[in-house]
């Protein structure tokens, strides 16, 4: 499980590891390998001198308490009056809850960055410096999509402060240091190497650096900061059974940081460029039904209603294979780069369609703006037609009583998966009775009959593999089965 380094008071849980350790003994045959010239020997002096700039976080927040013990009378009952009287006065009263966490200046006129999480829903945020002086804090903006926020002190002197690095520089195996206030023990450090870098762990703008420096609750919104000192990465999560830490943490990089502190600096929100598209990936036996050279891009699944992309020319059944210049290697590398781009811009879009590579023209809109609900499909009224038994699937004509039990839309059309077999692909790819099948090898489909002529169609073709567009509660994805495997 995925734990937020933040800690919560006043009752910390420590929970050991259930099975115990057993000891071994190493014999090694041969020379020991050296120590790396680039290890350093100590990390005083550069604790030393970053500490000044890492601070404590306190929030607190007054949460309303309900009264479970009040028992359930009708109004008027001649216990209203009775159980009113005996109820404890105090029961009700509001409780302040307070939490822990890190984070760290980056001015010395007193701006500071830590963890959304750390002061979401906080009513009162305090600053404790390394000096032991304490000072109010106000949130100057936040951005849950990457789970990061900026504050800002007022002090008379200034502050001591940390530059951000370049995190795409940082390499797997670089030494790292973590400075922060694990499980409300004050200001501490923990040294570990960098283990893994650009993982995801639940947005579309996750770039984390995974470490194994000791990173535990509370440790949230603190630093992680290479050898030159800069921070690198902002100490975001752990992965635990426990809520401990076993080495594995997670850090939001730099460059995200960075772009998004700017922006939050400078207009108190986000402002991130806005495409208007769903996507997913595109693997071997999509990239094959598609007829592209390799599993490469963001296969566009659906386009957003007067978004930028339809404005521009983009199409359901698109893979974008490169955005304003840069190559789009797989699919999360799009909506990173959709984000950082600035708003207004129009940029090329290079997508594969049909066989070949188009280029379309779109300026981006605004994010935070601009979503708005996907156009619903026309339908015209279908007859019922025969069932058609297909790659493991039983389709159905889409009849008004499976609309309403489905909630589906008057305007909503395809082809209905009435069953689906247990040994089939389908299955094993997660498709279900229930589903819309909306097109095939990227042609609508409104009959059963329909979705047999494009597979037959594919096969004819010597394709190995053909493409379903499958719509469950409003959310279209693709769906590649294999031919050989129907």
């Amino acid at each position: 499980m995925t734990i937020f380094a933040q800690e919560y008071l006043p009752t910390i849980v420590r929970r050991g590891l259930a099975a115990g350790a057993v000891g071994a003994t190493l014999a090694f045959a041969g020379p020991v390998a050296a120590q790396p010239a680039d290890a350093p020997v100590s990390f005083a002096d550069l604790a030393e001198r970053l500490s000044p700039a890492v601070v404590n976080i306190t929030t607190t927040q007054v949460i309303a308490r309900r009264d479970q013990d009040r028992p359930v009378v009708p109004p008027g009952s001649p216990f209203e009056d009775f159980f009113r009287n005996f109820r404890n006065p105090r029961r009700n009263q509001p409780q302040r809850a307070t939490a822990l966490g890190s984070g760290f200046i980056i001015s010395e006129d007193g701006y500071i960055v830590t963890n959304n999480h750390v002061i979401e829903k906080a009513d009162e945020i305090t600053i404790e410096f390394f000096s032991g002086k304490t000072l109010k804090a106000e949130l100057v903006g936040r951005d849950p999509k990457v789970d990061i926020a900026l504050l800002k002190v007022e002090s008379k002197e200034p502050l001591p402060f940390v530059k951000f690095g370049n995190s795409d520089l940082a390499r797997v195996g670089d030494w790292v240091l973590a400075i922060g206030n694990p499980l409300g023990q004050g200001f501490s450090v923990s040294a570990g190497i960098i283990s893994a870098r650009n993982r995801a762990l639940r947005g579309n703008y996750d770039d984390y650096i995974q470490t194994d420096a000791a990173i535990n609750r509370g440790n949230s919104g603190g630093p992680l900061f290479n050898m030159k000192g800069e921070v690198i990465g902002v100490n975001t999560a752990i992965l635990s059974p426990n809520g401990g830490s076993i080495g594995i943490g997670f850090s939001m990089a730099s460059n995200v940081v960075a772009g998004v502190v700017e922006q939050l600096k400078k207009y108190g929100e986000t402002r991130r460029g806005w495409l208007g598209v769903r996507i997913q990936t595109v693997d071997e036996s999509m990239a094959e039904a598609l007829g592209l050279d390799r599993a490469r891009g963001a296969l566009v699944a659906e386009v957003t209603a007067d978004s930028p992309a339809e404005k521009g020319g983009v199409k359901a059944g698109d893979v974008i294979v490169t955005f304003d210049g840069r190559e789009v290697d797989e699919m999360r590398d799009l909506p990173r780069m959709v984000a950082e781009t600035e708003v207004g811009k129009e940029v090329d879009v290079e997508v594969f369609r049909d066989g070949e590579s188009v280029t379309l023209k779109v300026t981006l809109g605004l994010l935070e703006e601009g979503e708005v609900p996907a156009r619903d499909r026309p339908r015209a009224p279908e007859e019922p037609q025969p069932d058609v038994e297909l790659m493991g699937l039983t389709l159905t004509t889409l009849s008004p009583e499976a609309r309403d039990s489905l909630n589906l839309g008057e305007d909503a059309t395809g082809v209905l998966v009435a069953d689906v077999d247990p040994d089939s692909e389908a299955f094993e790819k997660g498709m279900r009775p229930g589903d819309l099948v909306l097109e095939v090898n990227q042609q609508q489909v409104r009959r059963p009959r329909d979705a047999e002529r494009r597979v037959e169609a594919a096969r004819e073709a010597g394709r190995n593999s053909v493409l379903f567009l499958v719509q469950r509660d409003g959310e279209p994805r693709f769906v590649a089965l294999s031919l050989d495997k129907g």
